[in-house]
């Protein structure tokens, strides 16, 4: 049953035209799952009891316009959002929470309020609650219905995982694809490194490219380490793992139901799939000695580096100029 979400207070600050959220509660996750597949512009599910402990992880995607949340690989809520129109597209990438503000106001655009901002860049890209009229329309920053975004902010840490994927302007359909392989055939490349000490503690995100063949590591949102990665290119799929531990205590990556991939949801990997990647041997024992449940496997067909065809995918923000949406 949905009900009304912005309370009649925000109303005297709330941009003109803006129509009121709603949301809904859910008691399963297939009940969760009924709910998302009807969402229209403004409304969300919340169901944080389906998975009540564990790391958290935001995943948006922007050909759908909409935004998940994981808790320990489960998916807890979903939410339609307005990311950047035309001329301010919201980067695709792998950010973490930079800072929070529940009464943000901006300093760029007229002091406009930006509630329950969550920061991801230090150049002006956030999650905050805002405008949903159905289609991109924001300076680049993620819109949030305003009641979703206040639950959001309330589970939410500094350092939380937010994956922003997908085109607003051009949306693509999901195909199956392939993840993170103990096969070691590949070879080093000259750009590979490994350089821990840059950030010696945080959540690890691991980044795999099907365009560039290669992945990075990113701790704490730095830039840890680079390698070469050998994945089949057969479609453009977007895959979203967090790494968990079964029933035995053994370490297993599970897939997250992103848009396209709901059946995957809490499966693990099987073999066939995990021997379709390799990776050189020496950066792969590295990589694996620093993980820990909670980390998060991105496989994507955008490019790592500015060098490649297409739009590249953020991986690091070292701009410290702070401006506002």
């Amino acid at each position: 049953m949905w009900f009304p979400a912005a309370c009649l207070a925000l109303a005297a600050c709330w941009p003109a035209g803006v129509a009121t959220a709603q949301g809904a509660s859910a008691s399963s996750a297939v009940e969760l799952a009924r709910q998302a597949d009807r969402l229209k512009p403004g409304q969300w599910v919340w169901a944080p009891q389906i998975a009540p402990r564990g790391p958290l992880l935001v995943f948006v995607d922007l050909s759908r316009q909409t935004a998940t949340v994981y808790r320990n690989g489960v998916r807890i809520g979903v939410s339609t959002v307005s990311s950047g129109k035309a001329g301010h597209a919201t980067p695709t990438g792998v950010f973490t929470i930079l800072q929070k503000d529940a009464k943000h106001h901006s300093s760029t655009y007229h002091n406009a309020p930006m509630p329950y901002q969550q920061r991801l860049t230090w150049d002006g890209v956030a999650l905050h609650a805002g405008g949903l009229p159905g289609y991109p329309e924001s300076h680049g920053c993620v819109h949030l219905p305003y009641a979703f975004a206040r639950e959001l902010f309330a589970v939410t840490q500094y350092g939380t995982t937010v994956i922003v994927a997908g085109d607003a302007q051009h949306p693509v359909t999901s195909a199956s694809g392939e993840v993170l392989s103990p096969t070691l055939s590949a070879s080093p490349h000259p750009g590979d490194f490994w350089a821990p000490e840059r950030s010696p503690d945080g959540p690890v995100t691991i980044v795999m490219s099907r365009s560039d063949q290669s992945m990075v590591v990113l701790r704490n949102g730095v830039e840890i380490g680079r390698s070469r990665a050998v994945l089949p290119n057969d479609n453009d799929s977007t895959h979203v793992l967090t790494l968990a531990v079964d029933a035995a205590g053994a370490p297993v990556w599970l897939y997250a139901a992103v848009s396209g991939h709901a059946d995957e949801a809490g499966q693990g990997v099987d073999e066939t799939v995990r021997n379709r990647v390799d990776i050189p041997p020496e950066f792969y024992k590295k990589a694996v000695s620093i993980l820990s449940p909670g980390a998060t496997l991105l496989v994507t067909q955008a490019p790592l580096s500015s060098g490649a065809t297409g739009t590249p995918l953020t991986v690091l923000r070292d701009d410290k100029t702070s401006n506002d949406d």
